[in-house]
């Protein structure tokens, strides 16, 4: 009995150990992504930076002036986070859809930290209101949840790997199950952020534009 305890605590152990090993690599990779979109925003050449100026201008304004299809900009919202979500998870059962994960990840982080730091570059001081009421909650949940997503993206598909290649004793059934109950939470909150992004923060905006 021993024995078999060992066993078992020596395969959560390693089974813990891999999955921090996965989770570290995912928040290396989208903080590199991060901090490359932040100094990307920041190097810009003068031209790229009006370009940039010209089109938060417009993008403040048209809330500011309450110029928004609510109806469009919903559709849109909702059709690119349930297409993101979707695609990330049918990676995750892809083999060769490792490194695509990894890259999907990191170009997120970077779109986040660009808009981060053009929003600042632009508006200065006040572009920090600017970009908490722009960027938050919505988009940090969302970018949160796309680790959380990618992390058991890159746990399954390893495990297939292995399963496939390796012939490792797997449980593909549990795993699967598991995998599209993290796919069908991540995707209700990217639709709820959808709603956020639509009605909410226009009005946090507002406030400050």
């Amino acid at each position: 009995m021993d024995l078999k305890l060992k066993k078992v605590k020596n395969k959560v152990t390693n089974k813990l150990a891999e999955q921090k090993k996965i989770y570290i690599f995912i928040i290396i990779v989208m903080t590199i992504g991060l901090i490359a979109g932040i100094i990307y925003a920041i190097i810009l050449n003068q031209s790229d930076h009006n370009l940039v100026t010209t089109s938060l201008n417009s993008f403040f304004d048209s809330i500011k002036n309450n110029n928004i299809d609510y109806k469009s900009a919903l559709i849109n919202s909702l059709i690119g986070n349930i297409f993101f979500v979707t695609f990330i998870f049918l990676l995750g059962i892809s083999i060769i859809g490792i490194p695509i994960i990894i890259l999907s990840l990191a170009i997120t982080s970077f779109i986040f930290g660009f808009s981060l730091s053009s929003i600042i570059y632009t508006y200065h001081f006040n572009g920090i209101l600017k970009a908490i009421t722009y960027l938050f909650p919505h988009q940090l949940i969302t970018l949160l949840m796309a680790l959380f997503l990618g992390f058991y993206a890159l746990y399954f598909g390893i495990k297939l790997f292995k399963y496939l290649f390796m012939g490792k004793d797997i449980n593909l059934r549990m795993s699967m199950k598991r995998y599209l109950q993290v796919y069908i939470t991540v995707l209700l909150v990217y639709i709820a952020c959808s709603f956020i992004e639509v009605f909410l923060s226009p009005a946090l905006i507002k406030l400050v534009v």
